[in-house]
């Protein structure tokens, strides 16, 4: 069993994996939910939240990061709907001036990511994954990582959990 400094940490994006731009959520909890707490940030989607989800996220046995750019607001807004405690952010350039540039298709995430993995094994959960993040991940994290890309108009489904389990099942055997 890997310990909890072992963990394997986990990048969570919101829009897209916990957010689903689909159809509106047929979860009953979620519109309950948003019925009785004010629409934070005028966001009418926050309904979408399935509020079950930071329970099967947290039973991954991973560290939780918040790799979105609600940033804070991920932890005053989103955090709260689905169960989650606060969890650290990762943290982005400022301005364009504070990005150094990136080759063509790699997404703006993915250089921050990896340096603060700082090695460690990752999982990055995105719907704005590409091959060329997919291959600069490989050249420049020496650790494990999985780049999973989530359908956005889905959010994250049965079958994305199970194919994050298979990875840490492979990685917590190395």
């Amino acid at each position: 069993m890997t310990s909890a400094a072992e963990r394997p940490l986990l990048f969570l994006d919101v829009d897209g994996p916990l957010i689903p731009f689909g159809a509106p959520s047929d979860h009953p909890q979620a519109a309950a939910t948003s019925a009785s707490t004010p629409v934070d940030q005028g966001n009418p989607l926050l309904e979408r939240l399935d509020p079950d989800i930071g329970a099967r996220l947290l039973a991954l046995n991973c560290h939780l990061v918040w790799a979105t750019t609600w940033m804070e607001k991920a932890n005053e807004v989103v955090a709260p709907r689905i169960g989650l405690p606060n969890l650290p952010v990762a943290d982005w350039p400022d301005t364009a001036a504070d990005a150094q540039p990136d080759p063509r298709g790699l997404h703006w995430k993915t250089r921050h990511l990896v340096e603060w993995a700082d090695g460690r094994p990752f999982i990055w959960v995105d719907d704005e994954i590409g091959s060329m993040d997919r291959l600069w991940v490989a050249a420049q994290h020496p650790g494990p990582s999985l780049l999973h890309r989530v359908e956005p108009a889905l959010g994250l489904t049965d079958a994305d959990f199970s194919a994050i389990i298979d990875w840490l099942d492979i990685v917590a055997q190395r």
